[in-house]
């Protein structure tokens, strides 16, 4: 079975290690599981980051307070079960 690609934040080094570190001071001290998947490549972050907020963290999101669980479900079910 095909598995998506992440980096553990504690193993994180280098410049994913400051991403880790930035993450969790926007974040209230968690990495989300997305952002895990989004260390693999550090062009694609914050874009998707922008996203990610855009569409998760506003009030005013397009998706419903269930379509954010459903979706945070499935992406921590990928990195094996995050916060």
């Amino acid at each position: 079975m095909p598995n998506i690609m992440t980096i553990v934040p504690e193993q994180a080094k280098g410049l994913r290690k400051l991403f880790f570190r930035w993450v969790r001071g926007q974040y209230g001290g968690i990495v989300p599981g997305v952002f895990q998947v989004l260390a693999i490549d550090l062009g694609v972050a914050r874009p998707v980051g922008a996203l990610y907020r855009h569409l998760h963290l506003r009030k005013s999101s397009s998706l419903s307070r269930l379509q954010r669980e459903m979706l945070a479900t499935v992406v921590n079910g990928k990195v094996g079960g995050a916060p």
